[in-house]
């Protein structure tokens, strides 16, 4: 599995296995406990110029108070807005 995201910081709290004690501390305590359920998983900086796609799940999530994992695939809401934004969301 390969986790991509446009924050640096975030990118770079999930290699590492400092204790995080930031405001995301839980967050990417969360993500590390996942990582024994992949075989293999990177993490992956991408500029958000070039990450629309993540960069809409994370606007849309924001606007809505909302919290979730994609583990089940793009929510139907989020597929909506890429769709009136003229994307076709991804597989």
């Amino acid at each position: 599995m390969e986790i991509m995201g446009d924050s640096k910081t975030v990118i770079k709290k999930c290699q590492s296995f400092n204790t995080d004690r930031s405001i995301i501390g839980a967050i990417i305590r969360d993500i590390r406990n996942r990582k024994d359920k992949y075989q293999e998983i990177t993490f992956s900086f991408i500029p958000k110029a070039k990450n629309i796609y993540a960069h809409t799940i994370a606007t849309e999530a924001l606007k809505r108070s909302e919290s979730f994992y994609l583990e089940e695939g793009i929510p139907e809401m989020i597929r909506r807005e890429l769709e009136r934004r003229g994307l076709k969301p991804p597989d």
